[in-house]
């Protein structure tokens, strides 16, 4: 896992070399281990390295292949970088790393080596004869990458602030960053929180020559073929078993020990004891324990690792601790997000304990039915047929809805004026998190258009409408919550004390088989039912009929005591920025503090991390 950075003159030759060392050094928490340049008359490439597969010096980067053609610099694992090695096995390698297959790769076959690449990637590749950049991503958006480009040039990197830290971008506020901010807690694609800054879409990359930005998705969620057979339930959970086998056994590929996170629960647990069933050394797992029984999960941490026979670490945290590191895990933020203290604290406290590479059980929940939300469509679906009928009552009744200062009332109201009960409209309002009421009441812009992932499931909707009704729901939450809060959450957290988090749940050939699976059998009976039986008993009942737990520490509470002062200042200073109602805001704040039971201090987070982000990196409105 590294940090990349780069940039490239359209017309005048550039002497970037300074510049390009300001970019990668601002993100040397990505990669301690080594940085490296590369840069010519129209170039400049930047890499910070955290040394996962061959730690030698050779195979540092930029790293340029065989002939002196190409020049890569890459962010992430090949995870079956020895399979694709033995196809292009003519290739005089000189590195034991996934680097150079890449190179390999790309050498012989161009952007169609994207095909062979099973993993977690962003790589950039500069063709010195044809003087060409290619950039692309994975399919599944684990690794980010932004850029921004003008009539001079283009830049990109790892995190937006080392695009910001090369002086030649304006910091000037996104006005549809902050709708996409608002409205999801974080920024979807293509915007960020910066005016001209893009996201690089998931499973898409970029071509440049001369001063054309080609940009091609050659990967699609929504359109992936529905091919497999799925007429045997029982031969069906052993393909899924074998699946998810084979992307543990995957990352288990290292140079340096890998441990896994155990909460306890079914996903963790899961990974963990396929694990133990591939590996010939013993697990290493730690768990967060508390304490406090109602934060603490740690005894049915233990009974897995027992199970499994794990090199089980317990690493004792106070729920203060989230208090103490807050300002550390807002730092941590490349950008602005509504969620990710946890993971900072948990991933911290990992990497002290002496691990490089992590594995982590996100992404169960997403294929396997395991968040409210499928229930909650499969519900509101079943009103499909009869919703356009209900149109004249739906008319008479939603000025009433309007008529509440609830937030979750005004988001209900959402949902009840939608055309039609399906994926598109349904999605974006079950993870709203501001209604369109309170942002048009709380901020001084027109927010009346369409969020980015809106627009994408509008434009996908005849692909996404071929699938089961569940895994409608696994592509929209794929494509939204997933990709723009979760997996953003945990790169920035987890890169942030450089530890490399990786998930064998986001494995896209899991993905796409597990899409095909019809819903009576994924529907879950109880939690994710499909997958634990696909695991063939791998898995104590004790750990499959728990209650599902997790971090739900009291932050209402200490926004209104030990947080205060610190709440408090950030909602003012927000209340003075000129696109805040400063009025609705501060009244939002006092209703709050007086108890206001329609006031969730998840809403009232969003204004405050945002200002700490905003004040942080100077940023102009």
């Amino acid at each position: 896992m590294c940090g990349l950075a780069g940039i490239l003159s359209f017309d005048q030759p550039t002497s970037a070399s300074d510049i390009i060392n300001l970019m990668t050094g601002c993100m040397s928490h990505r990669g301690p281990d080594a940085d490296g340049f590369y840069t010519d008359s129209q170039i400049a490439l930047g890499h910070r390295r955290l040394s996962i597969i061959d730690l030698s010096e050779v195979a540092n980067q930029p790293m340029t292949d065989h002939t002196g053609r190409y020049v890569l610099i890459f962010n992430g694992e090949i995870y079956n970088f020895q399979e694709v090695k033995r196809e292009f096995s003519s290739y005089p390698y000189v590195t034991s790393g996934d680097s150079e297959v890449i190179l390999a790769a790309y050498s012989q076959s161009g952007a169609a080596c994207l095909q062979k690449f099973a993993g977690m990637f962003v790589f950039a590749i500069w063709d010195k004869q044809e003087r060409e950049l290619f950039i692309a991503r994975d399919r599944l958006g684990i690794k980010p990458l932004y850029f921004y480009s003008n009539n001079d040039h283009l830049l990109f990197a790892s995190e937006i602030r080392a695009l910001l830290a090369s002086g030649l971008i304006p910091k000037k506020l996104s006005k549809e960053g902050l709708h996409e901010f608002f409205s999801y807690q974080s920024v979807g694609f293509p915007f960020s929180i910066i005016d001209g800054i893009r996201q690089l879409e998931a499973g898409s990359y970029l071509r440049v020559k001369g001063n054309q930005i080609e940009e091609v998705k050659y990967w699609d969620i929504a359109k992936v073929s529905l091919t497999s057979n799925f007429d045997n339930e029982l031969q069906t959970k052993k393909r899924v078993r074998n699946l998810l086998l084979k992307s543990v056994e995957r990352r288990l590929v290292s140079d340096v020990p890998v441990g896994a996170f155990l909460s306890g629960g079914i996903d963790s647990s899961a990974i963990v004891g396929l694990m133990a069933e591939v590996s010939s050394n013993r697990p290493n797992t730690f768990t967060a324990s508390f304490q406090e029984k109602e934060f603490d999960e740690s005894p049915y941490a233990d009974l897995v690792a027992k199970k499994f026979n794990t090199k089980h670490t317990n690493i004792p945290l106070r729920p203060v601790v989230f208090i103490e590191e807050l300002e550390n895990a807002l730092n941590a933020m490349d950008t602005p997000s509504g969620d990710g203290i946890n993971t900072y604290v948990v991933s911290k406290a990992i990497r002290q304990a002496g691990i490089t590479v992590a594995l982590s059980g996100i992404g169960g929940d997403e294929l396997f039915a395991g968040y409210p939300t499928f229930s909650n469509w499969l519900k509101l679906h079943k009103y499909g047929s009869i919703w356009p009928f209900t149109g004249p009552m739906r008319k008479l009744i939603s000025p009433f809805l309007g008529m509440s200062n609830s937030g979750k009332v005004n988001r209900v109201k959402q949902l009840w004026d939608q055309p039609a009960m399906n994926i598109e409209n349904v999605y974006a309002e079950l993870r709203r998190v501001l209604s369109k009421k309170q942002l048009n009441s709380l901020l001084n812009i027109d927010f009346n258009g369409k969020t980015a992932i809106e627009c994408e499931l509008k434009r996908n909707a005849s692909s996404i409408h071929r699938f089961p009704l569940l895994s409608q729901m696994t592509i929209a939450e794929l494509s939204g919550y997933t990709q723009h809060t979760l997996l953003k959450d945990t790169d920035q957290m987890s890169m942030s004390v450089s530890l490399e988090v990786r998930e064998p749940f986001f494995d896209h050939e899991l993905v796409e088989y597990v899409l095909g699976v019809p819903d009576n059998w994924k529907k879950p009976r109880y939690a994710k039912s499909f997958l634990v039986e696909s695991l063939d008993g791998l898995l104590p009942p004790e750990i499959v009929h728990r209650k599902k737990q997790g971090f739900v520490f009291p932050w209402k509470v200490w926004l209104k005591n030990e947080l205060r002062s610190f709440a408090d200042k950030h909602i003012h200073q927000m209340s003075q920025r000129g696109f805040i109602n400063k009025g609705s805001l501060l009244k939002l704040w006092n209703r709050f503090l007086t108890n206001d039971q329609s006031v969730r201090w998840a809403d009232l987070w969003l204004f405050i991390v945002l200002d700490y982000w905003l004040e942080k990196n100077d940023i102009n409105e």
